[in-house]
């Protein structure tokens, strides 16, 4: 999947000439932490983020007045403050190399161009309701079991025409890559079926090991 299919497309921004004030006023009414800051164009130029607004604040230990820091902070602009270069991604990038990317840059969110305009903003918020749903975590009616299966070709499988043919319909399957180099591995799968018991009955009686098993709606 790729990231313009996840990303949020309707983006607040401001732009470079914008007053601290009006964007610190942005961010608090759109309970944002990053706004891109963009040209007549809408064509990327910086972002201006929380840890800026902060640094430009005034310390609590300041001798001027709140009349002279209102009025100092009136005079700041974005374009002051924003940074410039800002790491960004395409809309066909893999949501799974943008979220690499956040976590090994250590950055909240993805500014999105296409062609150098901004077509939208991708955050780790938005990478971790995608990997929760490709976990299938939101299914209420699904069984969840976690299954130690022999590392070796067809063994995922045959596990999953066993969870078929007992009257299971897979929704999601999921095996760590870590384990690929040892002799067990474990598949995480979701399905749904009408006697979920029924069908774990089955795949113990047909020999596999149950390492958790969470029926649905069950605490």
């Amino acid at each position: 999947m790729y990231v313009e299919q996840i990303m949020t497309r309707a983006v607040d921004t401001v732009t470079a000439d914008m007053k601290l004030s009006h964007a610190a006023q942005v961010m608090r009414e759109k309970s944002r932490r990053y706004l891109p800051v963009v040209d007549d164009k809408n064509h990327l130029v910086g972002l201006f983020s929380q840890k800026e607004l902060d640094r430009a604040e005034p310390s609590a230990i300041t001798t001027l007045s709140v009349g002279e820091v209102n009025y100092l902070t009136a005079k700041i602009t974005v374009g002051e403050l924003m940074v410039r270069e800002v790491i960004t991604c395409a809309p066909d990038t893999l949501v799974e190399d943008a979220g690499r990317l956040i976590r090994d840059r250590r950055i909240g969110n993805l500014p999105v161009i296409d062609n150098g305009e901004l077509v939208g903003v991708v955050s780790e918020t938005d990478i971790l309701d995608f990997f929760l749903d490709v976990m299938g975590c939101g299914m209420d009616n699904a069984t969840r079991i976690a299954v130690s299966l022999p590392n070796k070709a067809r063994a995922l499988g045959s596990l999953l025409h066993e969870i078929n043919d007992a009257g299971g319909y897979i929704a999601t399957v999921v095996s760590p890559v870590s384990q690929m180099s040892s002799p067990k591995r474990v598949a995480i799968v979701r399905y749904t079926a009408e006697q979920p018991q029924q069908v774990d009955e089955t795949l113990r009686q047909q020999g596999y090991e149950l390492i958790n098993e969470i029926l649905p709606h069950s605490d």
